[in-house]
């Protein structure tokens, strides 16, 4: 008579282990790094805000970034501070900067750093 050899088939605990803990750490990165390019969505669409007004070059800095720091508020965007956003206006022309980075803890000692930097143009220069 013949034996036939069967052969294995499927996936190993090891393998599934592997798979599994491979799922979990990409799963962790997108819940640690989602949140914070949800809040710099907010940051564009308050500048883009500030954009759409009417007679926004005309306005002094202060007032932009009163303006600027209320959208801010509303959205409750806090990883904006004054020091990063530098206003630049003279006769007519407005530009407003904004450059700002993010630290998120991750595991451990690690952490996830993200830089931003937009800015918006009114005006003639």
């Amino acid at each position: 008579m013949r034996t036939m050899q069967q052969k294995q088939q499927g996936i190993t605990l090891i393998s599934m282990i592997f798979i599994l803990g491979m799922i979990a750490f990409f799963t962790l990165i997108v819940l640690k790094v989602s949140p914070i390019y949800m809040n710099h969505s907010k940051v564009v669409h308050a500048l883009e805000t500030l954009k759409h007004r009417t007679d926004i070059e005309k306005k002094s800095k202060r007032e932009v970034w009163i303006s600027l720091n209320k959208q801010f508020n509303m959205n409750y965007v806090y990883d904006v501070k004054k020091k990063d956003v530098k206003i630049t206006s003279r006769g007519g022309y407005l530009k407003v900067q904004i450059v700002y980075h993010v630290k998120e803890p991750f595991i451990g000692n690690l952490s996830v750093w993200v830089d931003f930097d937009d800015y918006i143009e009114v005006g003639v220069k």
